[in-house]
């Protein structure tokens, strides 16, 4: 990853400059990845506690 991408996505999410200094590169590009997950609609159910239970 080039530092132009790694910035791009750091707007891109929102994340100011004095906020990298609390933030690693990974957790930058895991907040991003998850961020393409946030308005996916395929979960068309969600676990009960029974499902956990039968786990």
């Amino acid at each position: 990853m080039t530092t132009p991408l790694f910035l791009l996505r750091c707007v891109q999410l929102g994340i100011s400059i004095r906020d990298l200094d609390l933030l690693t590169i990974g957790l930058v590009n895991d907040m991003y990845a998850e961020n393409g997950n946030d308005d996916y609609k395929g979960y068309k159910e969600l676990a009960t506690q029974a499902d956990f239970d039968r786990f």
